[in-house]
């Protein structure tokens, strides 16, 4: 029999990836089809990749749900995910069936980061002793260091006062605002990790922050003095190591206290940061509202379905203040406003981030007029996904009043 030629093989090849990929498929369908819900026809190997915008997921899911409704499935690769939307189905998981729900994958990249058996965190801890573990003293710790007390409120209460002294200073000159913002949220949060001068320590890179998190926490360690309180939620968690020298299973460690400080820095900062960035950037882009406002299967929880809800928001796709008034102008909650989750993995900094959020933006509106800079486009409304949704660049000035 004769050699097979280069242009055979190439056709083989095929044949036999293509005949594999579609084994692959069906022996898949056979086995996920009658447990997941209904969702997208996945592709051999590829799965639904290709119809998710990793850029904007939550705009991709939107005509998904109005397909298959509000529980639908995809097939990311060989993973197959679960995605939630709207108030009832979100609810229902987080809230009612918050036992089933509040684990959390093994991603393998995070363990370029340090996460390990008994070093987890407490963001992306799975369920289970370590995280009950961190998550109750975690609390408990926050709430010893002033966490929805007198004392902090008037911490930042200061931070404001100097957040808008720095608006001040830049003279009505376009700028943007998201360095005094981090620079702010920043330094109001001093529980973490309270070294002086951090604030300009901090990298951006996950990776190059947590080795120099490494290098500040021995610097810290070293100052340390055992026969005083501890300063901070990291003093109280070292001390916590020594107590439990000798345990193999707690979560107590070297190793975890970087990934909890982590967490708990990122998530205290990061959010509350891009939430006064978007707060801002509506303000110039509605300039009217500054005179009339008032002060195991991975579930994929589109928090975005509840926020703009068309079942529940008179106009869910626009910024409208009226929401949350009633017909005499006063404040009412919303259920579907959940934008710090719901159930077991709710923020646990929720107290905290609400008092920042508050108090600084109060004191920027009382202190200032924004508005778009003459002579610069108006910006985009549209957000960047990321580890949050994040507005665009811009830059805005700001005129005292």
């Amino acid at each position: 029999m004769g050699l097979l030629t280069g242009e055979t093989l190439g056709t083989l090849a095929v044949a036999v990836a293509i005949f594999l990929l579609l084994v692959d498929l069906m022996h898949r369908r056979q086995r996920w089809a009658p447990r997941y819900p209904p969702g997208p026809m996945p592709l051999p190997g590829l799965g639904n990749l290709l119809q998710v915008d990793f850029q904007n997921p939550h705009c991709c899911f939107t005509p998904l749900r109005r397909r298959f409704g509000d529980v639908f499935s995809l097939q990311l690769a060989w993973t197959p995910v679960v995605v939630l939307n709207g108030l009832a189905a979100i609810r229902e998981a987080l809230v009612h069936r918050g036992e089933d729900t509040s684990d959390r994958p093994r991603v393998p990249v995070m363990e370029h980061l340090g996460f390990g058996p008994h070093a987890e965190g407490v963001i992306f801890a799975q369920r289970g002793h370590i995280w009950r573990e961190q998550r109750r003293f975690s609390v408990s710790t926050l709430r010893n260091f002033g966490m929805g007390k007198k004392s902090l409120e008037q911490w930042v209460t200061e931070e404001a006062s100097c957040l808008c002294a720095a608006f001040a200073d830049q003279g009505g000159r376009p700028f943007s605002p998201n360095a005094l913002l981090n620079k702010a949220v920043l330094s109001a949060i001093p529980v973490l990790l309270h070294i002086p001068g951090l604030v300009a320590k901090v990298f951006p890179g996950q990776r190059a922050f947590m080795a120099q998190l490494d290098e500040l926490v021995a610097e810290h360690r070293m100052t340390r003095d055992p026969a005083q309180p501890p300063r901070d939620l990291t003093d109280a968690f070292q001390d916590e190591v020594q107590k439990a020298k000798g345990n193999p299973e707690s979560s107590f460690n070297d190793d975890n206290l970087r990934l909890v400080v982590s967490d708990l820095f990122f998530a205290g900062i990061v959010t509350t940061s891009t939430t006064l960035a978007w707060a801002l950037l509506l303000m110039i882009l509605h300039p009217d509202v500054q005179r009339v406002s008032c002060q195991g299967t991975t579930l994929i929880t589109n928090l975005s379905s509840v926020l703009k809800d068309e079942t529940v928001w008179k106009k869910p796709f626009r910024f409208h203040p009226e929401h949350f008034l009633d017909a005499q102008g006063r404040f009412v909650k919303q259920e579907a406003f959940m934008p710090f989750s719901a159930g077991r993995r709710s923020c646990l900094g929720e107290p905290l981030a609400r008092m920042e959020l508050f108090l600084f933006f109060t004191c920027l509106l009382q202190r200032f007029s924004f508005s778009v800079p003459a002579g610069q486009p108006r910006p985009s409304d549209h957000g960047v996904f990321g580890i949050v949704v994040s507005p665009s660049p811009y830059q805005l000035s700001a005129e005292p009043r």
